[in-house]
């Protein structure tokens, strides 16, 4: 049977195992290289306490709010004179090495390589400020030989990368079947096959994997070759929630500049508000950006696929958090994380107060 919907499932998060997170960031984008991005929109009005902030995001459906208010201009907006430079990366190690290196102050990034900025610099690189996306991962198989989820067993499965957000969360359902797979070798009752988001498609149509767990918009991707969900993740999350992107900060730039760092929560809170009450223009808005970036829109079949599964939120879903942490000590690949203090929501919640919205958790974990 799945998880248990009272009892969060899906693992991920880091803390000794520094290298399994470290490529656990890969499946978050799809490659390793930083592009910047010239900004339409000029920087108009009264600076702030910076001249410019500069901001990382990955060119994935998961990260649109990103995508979205960069090609929108509503960051901007909020910045008034100070300049929005964007970079956008294709693997979460980049990203958490340009945030180390102070090549970037600020970034939206999946819950994995937060985690792991956060312990590998024994809390004293980043916060998360905030919250932007839930959901947007699927289990998608070859209908021709898994029709159920019992199914599964015996059959090859992909994941982006071993000890990444996907691995972890369907290693953790594997054992919650009462199944067997080594999470090292992936070899058990499931075969778990370790592949990179940009090949799984390929695979599938070679026949090498009989299905994925995989987030958006590789599970559509899939889909378009002749697979079909048998699973979304967020089914076995209460509230159908968990965290897939937040945004971090620099703990040095949050000190220095937390005028900045608010406006910037400001232009995402805005973008989020504007995404749901757009979901239209707001597709056709974050696949331009993707057209922009990667030279390449998405099919229709596939964003139309994607989209309704990715639900956009300013909450980073603090617990969920925290149980993904617990999920990847289970399945053995990571040690106890100390996360105390890796959220800093107090600029969050000063936004959502003036917007007359309710605050957010941090679950316990906020700085003292």
């Amino acid at each position: 049977m799945p998880a248990s919907r009272t009892t969060p499932r899906r693992s991920l998060v880091a803390a000794a195992a520094l290298p399994l997170l470290i490529g656990a960031l890969a499946s978050c984008g799809y490659g390793s290289q930083a592009k910047s991005d010239e900004k339409k929109v000029a920087a108009v009005g009264e600076k702030l306490s910076a001249d410019a902030v500069r901001l990382g995001y990955f060119p994935n459906l998961t990260h649109a709010t990103a995508l979205v208010g960069d090609e929108e201009g509503i960051i901007q907006k909020e910045l008034g004179g100070t300049e929005l430079k964007v970079a956008t990366f294709n693997a979460g190690p980049s990203a958490i090495e340009a945030l180390n290196a102070e090549s970037i102050d600020m970034a939206y990034i999946g819950p994995s390589p937060a985690i792991n900025g956060y312990t590998k610099s024994q809390g004293k690189n980043l916060r998360v400020v905030g919250g932007s996306a839930s959901g947007g991962v699927k289990l998608v198989v070859n209908p021709e030989k898994i029709k159920t989820l019992d199914d599964v067993k015996g059959k090859r499965i992909a994941t982006p990368q071993l000890g990444n957000t996907q691995d972890v969360a369907f290693l953790n359902w594997i054992s919650e079947k009462g199944w067997k797979v080594d999470a090292q070798s992936g070899k058990g009752d499931v075969s778990v096959l370790r592949t990179d988001n940009k090949v799984t498609p390929d695979a599938y149509k070679k026949g090498s994997i009989d299905g994925a767990w995989v987030p958006e918009p590789t599970a559509s991707k899939l889909v378009s070759e002749g697979a079909e969900v048998l699973l979304d993740e967020s089914t076995l999350w209460p509230d159908d929630k968990f965290v897939i992107t937040n945004i971090v900060v620099s703990q040095k730039f949050l000190a220095e500049h937390p005028d900045v760092v608010e406006a910037v929560l400001r232009g995402s809170v805005n973008t989020n508000t504007w995404i749901n009450a757009n979901p239209g223009k707001a597709k056709a808005s974050a696949n331009a950006k993707l057209k922009e970036l990667t030279g390449k829109p998405l099919g229709a079949d596939v964003i139309d696929g994607a989209w309704p599964s990715i639900r956009f939120t300013d909450d980073p879903l603090a617990a969920t958090l925290q149980a993904q942490a617990g999920h990847a000590v289970k399945a053995g690949l990571l040690k106890t994380p100390d996360l105390d203090g890796i959220y800093d929501l107090k600029p969050l919640n000063k936004v959502l107060k003036a917007a007359g919205r309710p605050q957010v958790s941090d679950a316990g974990l906020g700085v003292k």
